[in-house]
């Protein structure tokens, strides 16, 4: 493969990302995320297959449980459902299966256990979890790690849910 193909390719992959990172939150296909960066759904396709750790649905679905984790944990008002539709899911149950395959257990039980585990906690090391727990990360930076801490990457907020019509690329 040529340099300037690869350096295309690697531009569209990160060019998705962002766009899956800042629209995660509406319903996203990978037709209109190609739309977005100007190329092809098979070519967006190509571009996660060989930069990704990860194909655009998982992406997708990964940045979705994270900003979710990170929604349960700090807003323990809001309902579990209400979390599902914020982070993009239409339907609770379809939130709370991926959830649980996800993080190993049931959303409203993982919100009980970082509560109990944040009432555990003295209250400096309270303050300090809550100052490094703010989202950071370059827009290539992978949500999807394999450990179960939530990140947001791209510094995204997910306090209310985004309502946009048209997807925007950098």
């Amino acid at each position: 493969m040529q340099a300037d193909t690869l350096a295309a390719r690697r531009r569209l992959y990160l060019l998705s990302r962002v766009v899956v990172a800042r629209n995660y939150r509406r319903r996203l296909t990978l037709a209109e995320v190609a739309v977005a960066v100007s190329s092809s759904p098979r070519q967006v396709q190509r571009a996660y297959a060989q930069f990704g750790a990860l194909s655009f649905h998982e992406d997708l679905r990964a940045r979705r449980l994270a900003a979710a984790a990170q929604l349960l944990i700090e807003q323990p008002a809001m309902p579990v459902a209400t979390v599902a539709h914020v982070v993009g899911y239409r339907q609770a149950a379809h939130f709370a299966l991926a959830f649980r395959r996800r993080f190993g257990l049931a959303p409203a039980l993982f919100r009980a256990r970082a509560q109990a585990h944040r009432a555990q906690l003295p209250a400096r090391a309270r303050r300090s979890l809550a100052a490094s727990a703010t989202p950071s990360g370059a827009p290539g930076a992978s949500s999807a790690s394999s450990s179960k801490a939530p990140s947001i990457a791209c510094g995204d907020s997910v306090s209310t849910p985004a309502r946009q019509t048209r997807i925007s690329v950098p």
